[in-house]
């Protein structure tokens, strides 16, 4: 049961603040696409999509979004940010529907008076007709205290002043902005203690930013100190090093203290995977919570104490977030995670043959070659003399793509002593390739995983004939353990047609 003041709402702003990452602009539809998520599966509370009077697209964006949250019920949790102009945003808004408004304003006595190059009474009364005007089209206010951090730390009086001022308004709720990210954790104590104390009736919000990587502790201590929102992002988008990371601060908050969000933790992965995908930018392998090897035992020692009762696990498990546990196969590698690896294949060995197998992956381990799960059948069919690969085999591929042409490919696979042919067109050289092996697969009633992730390595310094690796994660609906093979070739192409061969002798071995 969930105490009295012990909810934190949380306002998502990837799609806002979020975009001000170097290099990422949403489309409209991605746009939709992310708020749906966040707003039905996630739940978050609320979400900022957009700032007013950027450009016709974004004008867009706020019109198709509404118009969806319209129909869902959930217009009043859109909310965008605005500037203190009167009544331009206002009227902006009203164009595309929102009904909610995130003000800008100056937190900082060093911003109003270098920036604007305006008094505190001036700014105040700007604010103040800008506000009217919003309540006069059925716009709910919130306000932003841009610069907060600082204007606390070198002019609380402004602050103070502002709020006393302000608050007279019919403003929401009030975003304590650590815009530049430069408060330590007993800074934002000291702060947020400091305001709730002398506004206790006031409903305020910390905005965190990671330039000094502490935007998660930050969240937590202004959680601690009163504050009854926060602002995160997916992934931790954002301007410079980012704004705080909805993954990581949700987690620490279930888990370290006694507040709870709305927060569904099973969703985070599928969330931080979306934005991933639509912004461009991949996240570290390490990331927390979210990156791929974060619950993954390399050590040998590791797998076998989770063999003896979890004695490596911690309370961030993975499958919290509808992911599962796995045991890293290299030089470090004990006959624990054999063991562990082949039971997630449904695969049972001697004991004689499992240490034959681990033998010869720390030997490649040694290699510096990657070996996973999906490896050790045909480490093991090596071992006992079969040839895995004599049912299906492609026999013939070539591809043609280039500026002006529309990629093309021609595929010839053996299959159970036979031979099959089939042409595909597609937006790219593998996708060409993928629909005509289609054709084939259709022809031979053979289903296949969907293609979840595709990341090609190459060498840093390498010359243009180094070896490239292809890795192709693929994943069925409802899978908990996705299939990830790996193609190596001096050409890119080709490196990904033997990944995918790779996974359709996985796929026959499991018919």
């Amino acid at each position: 049961m969930t105490e009295p003041n012990s909810k934190i709402e949380i306002l998502d702003v990837t799609l806002r603040d979020g975009e001000q990452t170097n290099g990422v602009s949403f489309s409209w539809q991605q746009k939709l696409n992310i708020t749906k998520h966040l707003l039905k599966d996630l739940k978050t509370d609320r979400v900022e999509i957009a700032s007013a009077r950027v450009s016709p697209g974004e004008f867009e964006a706020v019109q198709k979004i509404i118009e969806w949250a319209k129909g869902e019920g959930l217009q009043n949790r859109i909310e965008i940010l605005g500037f203190v102009d009167f009544d331009k945003t206002v009227e902006w808004m009203k164009g595309t529907g929102v009904k909610v408004l995130n003000l800008l304003t100056k937190g900082s006595l060093n911003h109003l008076t270098n920036q604007l190059r305006k008094s505190p009474e001036e700014h105040f009364s700007d604010i103040k007709q800008t506000v009217d005007f919003a309540t006069a089209a059925g716009i709910t206010v919130n306000v932003y205290l841009e610069d907060w951090s600082n204007g606390y730390l070198h002019s609380r009086d402004y602050v103070i002043q502002y709020l006393q001022t302000v608050s007279k308004l019919p403003i929401k709720r009030f975003y304590l902005a650590d815009t530049l990210g430069v408060m330590s954790p007993e800074e934002v104590k000291i702060a947020v203690t400091d305001l709730v104390s002398v506004f206790p009736n006031l409903w305020f919000e910390f905005h965190g930013h990671n330039d000094y990587d502490l935007a998660v502790a930050n969240c937590l201590e202004a959680v601690k100190a009163g504050v009854r929102g926060l602002h995160v992002a997916v992934n931790g988008l954002g301007e410079r090093a980012g704004n705080s990371p909805l993954e990581a601060v949700v987690t620490s908050l279930h888990d370290k203290t006694k507040f709870r969000t709305s927060i569904v933790e099973k969703e985070i992965t599928n969330a931080s995977r979306l934005v991933e995908v639509f912004s461009g930018k991949r996240i570290s392998d390490n990331r927390p919570i979210v990156g791929e090897d974060v619950f993954t035992q390399t050590a040998g020692v590791h797998a076998d104490g989770d063999k003896k009762g979890n004695l490596y696990a911690n309370p961030i498990l993975p499958e919290r977030f509808g992911r599962s546990r796995v045991y890293a196969l290299g030089k470090l590698a004990g006959k624990a995670s054999i063991t562990e690896n082949l039971k997630q294949l449904g695969m049972v060995l001697s004991p004689e043959i499992e240490k034959k197998v681990l033998a010869r992956v720390i030997e490649l381990g040694d290699q510096n070659k990657t070996v996973t799960k999906e490896d050790l059948p045909y480490i093991i069919s090596d071992i006992s003399g079969e040839n895995l690969e004599s049912s299906f085999r492609i026999e013939f591929c070539t591809v043609t793509s280039g500026i002006g042409v529309k990629p093309k490919a021609d595929v010839k696979v053996q299959f159970q002593g036979n031979l099959y042919e089939a042409t595909g067109e597609g937006d790219g050289g593998y996708d060409a390739f993928m629909n005509a092996l289609g054709k084939i697969l259709t022809t031979l009633k053979i289903q296949i995983p969907k293609l979840y992730d595709y990341e090609v390595r190459i060498p840093p310094g390498g010359n243009t004939n180094a070896l490239v690796e292809t890795v192709i994660t693929w994943k069925k609906e409802g899978d908990v353990h996705p299939i990830r093979t790996i193609g190596i070739d001096s050409d890119q192409q080709v490196a990904a047609v033997k990944a995918t061969e790779r996974m359709l002798h996985i796929v026959l071995g499991k018919l």
